[in-house]
C-alpha cells in the first residue's frame, strides 16, 4: 500500500482497504494514526476491563478493547464509503447488542474510556470528547495515568457533557450507566500487579 495523503479525507470503505500493520482511525474523514500503547496504559486497561468483564457476565452488555472498531456515522448512514468517523477506544461497553457485527460496533456505544498517553491526549481530550459527545455516547472516562485519576463525563438531557468529577487513586467510581450497581475501587485500576 502507498503512502496515505493525511489532507485528504477517507471513508470506511477507503480504510478497510489498508492492509498493514499500522493502527489508525477515521476523524470525520482524516487520518489519526495511532502509536502502540506502553505498559502502564495496557495494565490499566486490563485492569478495567477485567472489572466490567466480570461484572457484564451474566448482563446483556458487552465490553470490547481496542483494536476493536467503532463506527459513528452521521444520519443514519450505514453505507461504509458513507462512513468517515471510525475510533478504536480503549476500552467501550455495549448494551444495544444490535449495534454489533462482525466488523465491530456501528453507532455510539454507551461507555467509553479513552487512557491517556503523550502520544494521543490532544485527540482524547479534544476530538474523541467532541466526536463522543455528538455520537450520544452516555458516558466517557478520561484515564490520566500520571495523576493517578480519572475524569467523569456524563451526556445531560441536552446532549452535552457535563464533568461529574475527577475521582483520585484511593476513591471509588460509581459507572452512571448501570445506576450505580458497579463501583470501581480506583486503587484496583492503578495497581501495577
Amino acid at each position: 500500500m502507498g503512502t496515505l495523503n493525511l489532507n485528504l479525507r477517507y471513508s470506511y470503505a477507503d480504510y478497510l482497504t489498508w492492509f498493514d500493520d499500522i493502527r489508525r482511525e477515521l476523524f470525520d474523514g482524516f487520518v489519526f494514526k495511532m502509536a502502540a500503547p506502553v505498559v502502564s496504559h495496557q495494565t490499566i486497561l486490563m485492569n478495567i476491563s477485567g472489572i466490567f468483564w466480570h461484572y457484564l457476565l451474566e448482563k446483556p452488555c458487552q465490553v470490547f478493547v481496542a483494536p476493536f472498531d467503532v463506527r459513528l456515522p452521521k444520519n443514519g448512514e450505514r453505507e461504509n464509503d458513507k462512513i468517515f468517523t471510525v475510533v478504536q477506544p480503549d476500552i467501550c461497553v455495549i448494551c444495544d447488542l444490535s449495534k454489533l457485527d462482525e466488523k465491530g460496533c456501528l453507532g455510539a456505544p454507551d461507555f467509553i474510556v479513552e487512557i491517556l498517553s503523550p502520544s494521543n491526549s490532544k485527540n482524547d481530550l479534544k476530538y474523541k470528547f467532541e466526536i463522543y459527545e455528538k455520537a450520544g455516547v452516555r458516558e466517557y472516562w478520561v484515564v490520566r495515568p500520571d495523576e493517578k485519576s480519572v475524569e467523569v463525563f456524563l451526556l445531560n438531557e441536552n446532549g452535552k457533557y457535563m464533568q461529574q468529577k475527577t475521582y483520585v487513586e484511593d476513591e471509588f467510581v460509581s459507572v452512571a450507566i448501570f445506576n450505580g450497581e458497579l463501583e470501581i475501587n480506583l486503587e484496583k485500576v492503578f495497581r501495577k500487579k
